[in-house]
């Protein structure tokens, strides 16, 4: 279980880093120091619904659709590797994160929803992808790796809002983000061989219960499990 929940933790947090409007946002809150506890508190909690809400969902549709879990598959696998080819890219002309001009609470509160909810690439990543490769581990470990990417969410935009004025030189350095970008990149690489080569988790059938017989007469299914049971031990030992 520790695997997969840092396997949710590395990938939400790999995600996370990659510039982008709200982390723009939420580093010019911070090196203004204004509304930063507010802004931090949306955007963990945005993410904590769409993550939890995309593995919920595409847990349902994949309990109507199994075929939707192969779907997922490639299909997560493809996004992952066409994110490592952005970050390749990105990584040969690298930017920066800049502050812009301070507002009050209302525009703040309505700008902070505007870039996470009007954002495609936001469900993109946190309902589509993160809710596909959390399926990928099965009903219950789905939640673990789940839990990993929320984690990131908690610890990636608390450190941003609340350290953007320490580490603003550093942030604001394009080589910097050469190197976030060039990580990020293998990192999504990683994934998308991994989530290729493996095989995804497949719930345990329930089985379904036959019709007792008449005392003292072993109906037919429970006679034809006994035979074969008998003929599995045989031909195990030899």
């Amino acid at each position: 279980m520790w695997s997969i929940w840092s396997a949710g933790l590395i990938t939400g947090l790999a995600l996370i880093l990659a510039i982008g409007a709200q982390n723009a946002f939420v580093l010019r809150q911070g090196l203004r120091r204004e509304h930063v506890g507010m802004v931090v508190v949306l955007c963990i909690a945005s993410d904590a619904i769409l993550i939890l809400g995309g593995t919920f969902g595409i847990g349902a549709l994949v309990s109507g659709v199994p075929a939707a879990l192969i779907i997922l598959k490639w299909g997560g696998a493809a996004y992952l590797a066409w994110w490592a080819a952005r970050c390749f890219a990105a990584a040969h002309r690298p930017s920066s994160l800049t502050a812009e001009a301070p507002r009050s609470r209302g525009p703040v509160l309505a700008t902070t929803l505007a870039v996470t909810y009007l954002n495609p690439h936001v469900y993109l990543d946190t309902v589509v992808l993160l809710g596909g490769l959390a399926n990928q581990y099965g009903n219950d470990a789905r939640w673990v790796f789940a839990a990993g990417a929320v984690v990131g969410s908690a610890v990636w935009f608390p450190a941003l809002g609340y350290g953007a004025r320490a580490l603003s030189e550093v942030l604001s350095s394009p080589r910097t983000w050469r190197a976030v970008d060039l990580a990020t990149g293998v990192v999504m690489l990683a994934f998308a061989i991994n989530l290729v080569l493996s095989d995804p988790a497949v719930e345990p059938v329930t089985a379904t219960p036959t019709r007792p017989s008449a005392p003292g007469r072993p109906s037919r299914a429970s006679g034809w499990r006994s035979c074969r049971c008998r003929r599995t031990a045989w031909s195990g030992y030899g």
